[in-house]
């Protein structure tokens, strides 16, 4: 079992490798920098009762699948931005004016057509609807991670399930919901 000191000493001796590695891979500062914090202590609170010696591989195989699973947040997070901002993009043509999308963004609801409110309230009912028609521990890890933005761990922890039960949860709930989606007419 490692001591406190020798586990802080190790995490010392990896925090600049470890953060080059992290920046390399997602290419963003602060991002990194959250990757090697959250893979530090997980490390530190589920590790600590191991020897000095398991401490580097199982440091390293925390910080890739911490950076692995930044990358999967990305993904979906980017999907549901791409489907929101497709809402606007079908009803511009190729020659809308950058100035006037800009100006509708900036500016308040007055700015928004009653014809796109209802069409964006439409959507998300629609979205809704799907997300209640998922199965209860899909739609509980999907909302977790996705909506209150809690990360694998602490998703595992709420659902009492392991934290690979929680990726594949999510990843089935987000193909269905694609699906579905799809079939009932909003475009992805």
């Amino acid at each position: 079992m490692a001591t406190d000191k020798e586990l802080s000493d190790f995490l010392a001796s990896v925090e600049r490798r470890a953060f080059k590695q992290a920046v390399f891979a997602v290419r963003d500062d602060e991002a990194a920098l959250d990757i090697v914090q959250d893979a530090m202590i997980k490390l530190a609170e589920k590790y600590a009762d191991k020897s000095a010696a398991e401490l580097p591989p199982l440091f390293q195989r925390i910080l890739q699948n911490t950076i692995h699973d930044w990358f999967r947040r990305q993904k979906v997070r980017n999907t549901w931005v791409t489907l929101f901002s497709n809402l606007r993009d079908e009803r511009e043509g190729d020659d809308s004016d950058l100035l006037e999308t800009l100006e509708a963004e900036s500016g308040t609801q007055m700015s928004e057509s009653s014809a796109d409110k209802v069409e964006r309230a439409q959507v998300m009912h629609i979205i809704e609807q799907e997300i209640q028609r998922l199965p209860t521990r899909q739609r509980e890890a999907f909302l977790m991670r996705y909506w209150e933005d809690m990360d694998v761990a602490e998703t595992a922890a709420v659902m009492g399930c392991s934290e690979g039960s929680v990726k594949t949860h999510c990843s089935r709930a987000t193909h269905t919901l694609a699906q579905a989606l799809r079939a009932r007419g909003v475009r992805l």
